[in-house]
């Protein structure tokens, strides 16, 4: 199982990597599109609104994956289950996060995997 959990370590801290990536290049493509509303009050705060909440969530979402990939390579107890609670928000994310999260799920539940990290 060790390799199971390492393999779920690296599924993490790669799709959270991406997930950075993708949250940066959201905010810039949303500050991008700001600038041709300047005119329209409302469609600028909205603009301003989704392109701030999105990237924030993603980035966010992103770091905690980051952070319960690099507890997971160490076996931290506390590991096992943020990182049960990210798999189960990227099950929303089809078809690449839903695998991630099912196979990581799976992993993290098992009894010999719950041994690893007591």
């Amino acid at each position: 199982m060790k390799k199971h959990v390492t393999l779920v370590a690296a599924f993490h801290i790669g799709f959270s990597a991406i997930g950075l990536l993708g949250a940066a290049i959201m905010f810039f493509i949303f500050s991008f599109a700001g600038s041709f509303v300047n005119d329209v009050d409302v469609a600028e705060t909205v603009l301003k609104f989704i392109g701030t909440f999105i990237p924030t969530m993603m980035m966010l979402t992103s770091l905690l994956g980051l952070v319960a990939g690099v507890g997971l390579l160490s076996f931290q107890r506390w590991s096992r289950i943020l990182a049960m609670i990210i798999s189960g928000v990227g099950c929303l994310f089809f078809p690449i996060g839903t695998a991630i999260g099912v196979y990581s799920l799976w992993v993290l539940m098992q009894n010999e995997t719950v041994k690893l990290f007591n």
